[in-house]
């Protein structure tokens, strides 16, 4: 955090949670809508955008366990909005400098090798179980995209699983607890917000599938 002003930091973890809240809030009013779990192309631009937040906040606070989450789920995003027709009609630049952006900033994260792995691993202010804990958390997040991924790649079409929203409620429940440790308001009250979401898609999935039957 050597250099930037705390306020700019935090204010950049929020407005990637604002993205992050805003896509819920998107995919769940189109839901309720619609009265099935939907997965609109809005709800993976935002998800693009939030990400490129995210991945600078996690740099600025030498945050391994949200660079790794990030890093992850980004390109899921990008295979989603192929998957709902936006990826084509971004233009060949575009895609170029989107596929390449996650890369370029590891790069530079990792041009000062020993200086990174000193304030990741070996930062007084967060001792290494705390960012195991953390980055477990946060595998276990960007797990139900890699779910959501698995889900639908055979199909090729962008849907949202029950399995998404139960993976989704355990992870950011174990994110909430590394945000209470870290004492970082970014993450308690972005993952906070999501609870509620979560637990109406799955009873909007259970309804339409009782329906059904």
């Amino acid at each position: 955090m050597d250099g930037f002003p705390h306020w700019l930091i935090f204010s950049i973890g929020f407005a990637a949670q604002f993205f992050f809240a805003g896509r819920t809030v998107f995919q769940w009013v189109d839901s309720e809508r619609k009265h099935r779990v939907t997965s609109p192309s809005a709800y993976w631009g935002l998800s693009v955008i939030a990400s490129c937040l995210m991945f600078l906040y996690g740099v600025l606070r030498s945050d391994f366990s949200i660079i790794l989450g990030q890093f992850i789920s980004f390109y899921i995003y990008l295979w989603n909005l192929e998957a709902v027709g936006v990826w084509n009609r971004l233009g060949r630049v575009l895609q170029v400098i989107l596929m390449l952006v996650p890369v370029a900033a590891v790069a530079a994260l990792f041009r000062d090798a020993g200086s990174f792995i000193h304030n990741v691993f070996r930062n007084e202010e967060i001792p290494l179980w705390l960012v195991l804990f953390g980055s477990a958390g946060q595998i276990l997040f960007t797990l139900r995209f890699v779910y959501q991924w698995a889900y639908s790649r055979n199909p090729h079409v962008s849907m949202l699983p029950r399995g998404f929203w139960i993976i989704s409620l355990i992870g950011s429940a174990v994110i909430v607890a590394y945000g209470l440790f870290r004492k970082d308001p970014v993450l308690i009250l972005g993952q906070s917000f999501g609870f509620v979401a979560y637990v109406r898609n799955l009873m909007i999935g259970f309804k339409k599938e009782a329906e059904s039957e």
